[in-house]
């Protein structure tokens, strides 16, 4: 079977964790960049990152990556990529762009070209003027980067973010990768007790819930390439086969979601139900001022309100001042907390451990975090 560069986007910050994930998956030859890792695989391999993926916006095949300091150039090296073995006659083919540092800056000029050379190629096999677009979809991208061009095909369609299980959210929620990424940058362990204190509509708790029961991330929705006629169809039955077959539904987990909002405990409920993993996370309505730690050793990991997404400010900064006097009394826990607000240490009353920029949406954050005490060794 061909090879492809295969590209990996996600959000700035995160680019560590997805090449970690793609190593952990055995792809070979990966690289970083920012906001986006690739690696040398297949179209097997480009399903089983769709598939498994937890951190991941896109799988993107790397059609072809040439130099263009002019509209000729673009054309013509456009124009020699595959495009008559790729994209059938109907095809649903949409062109999208972005340049930067680039001689060629104007964006829809450039979509305009790169469309135009492809329907120029595919007039070679099928001899038509017009397209019917009444097909499956492919989307393409000309993206520009320092007269670089690369060329990529989604693969995925939505982004991955899009689990299938939320149907229901509260306001401003917690992208299901960036919550997955948040999980993969702590110390938690299927072993340990697992809180978010300021669930909302239980992304955290279920994310968590699913990287505990070994659930693939995607293997309840569909992507775009599993309706092209160049990829066979039995490559997503078996990912998907083997997908099925790793869920580890023995192992217990001990994963709490709580809220003060009732409405958002019923979300959580749900969106549970939906990802199938409502009897191992229990939700339940309780202010922050009167939770309870359960147990030693536990992981709290939590997107709690901050001043530019939702809340009075006051209530936010009683609110941090809350947590820092619940997790330094035990200092067995280790707690972590994305937030915007530049004077959490402060009103925490602790310094973090380790702090990491991240993005939450187009909201630049931190992320910190707070390291208890190691479990004792298991004999």
């Amino acid at each position: 079977m061909k090879n492809y560069r295969i590209q990996l986007t996600c959000s700035f910050g995160l680019e560590a964790v997805l090449k970690r994930e793609a190593q952990a998956l055995d792809f070979e030859n990966i690289s970083v960049s920012d906001g986006y890792v690739e690696f040398t695989g297949d179209l097997d391999d480009a399903a089983k990152a769709n598939i498994w993926l937890r951190t991941a916006d896109k799988v993107l095949l790397v059609i072809g990556r040439f130099q263009a300091m002019t509209f000729e150039e673009l054309f013509d090296n456009t124009y020699a990529l595959p495009w008559t073995e790729i994209i059938p006659k109907d095809a649903n083919f949409l062109v999208n762009g972005k340049s930067f540092k680039s001689a060629l800056s104007s964006v829809p000029a450039c979509q305009s070209i790169v469309e135009k050379a492809i329907i120029k190629k595919l007039q070679t096999k099928y001899h038509i003027e017009h397209f019917p677009k009444t097909g499956a979809e492919y989307t393409i991208q000309a993206a520009l980067l320092k007269n670089t061009v690369t060329v990529t095909l989604n693969t995925s369609g939505p982004s991955l973010h899009k689990r299938g299980y939320r149907q229901g959210q509260v306001i401003a929620p917690l992208k299901e990768t960036m919550a997955a990424a948040l999980i993969e940058l702590s110390y938690w362990r299927k072993d340990r007790i697992f809180i978010d204190p300021c669930c909302g509509s239980g992304t955290i708790p279920i994310e968590a819930a699913m990287i505990g029961r070994n659930i693939a991330p995607g293997i309840m929705r569909k992507f775009a390439a599993e309706n092209w006629d160049f990829i066979p169809s039995d490559i997503w039955k078996e990912a998907r086969k083997c997908a099925y077959a790793a869920i580890d539904y023995d192992t217990p987990l001990n994963i709490y979601g709580f809220d003060i909002n009732s409405h958002a405990i019923e979300i959580s409920k749900l969106n549970a139900e939906n990802a199938g993993v409502d009897d191992c996370i229990e939700f339940e309505c309780v202010p922050f001022n009167k939770l309870e730690l359960k147990g030693d050793y536990g992981v709290c990991i939590t997107n709690p309100p901050y001043g530019e997404r939702m809340g009075n400010l006051d209530d936010v900064e009683r609110l941090y001042r809350d947590m820092g006097k619940l997790f330094t009394k035990n200092d067995t826990w280790s707690a972590y907390f994305i937030t915007s607000h530049e004077g959490f240490e402060r009103l925490y009353g602790k310094k973090a451990d380790k702090k990491r920029k991240l993005f939450n949406g187009n909201v630049k954050t931190d992320y910190y975090q707070y390291f208890g005490k190691r479990p004792p060794k298991k004999s």
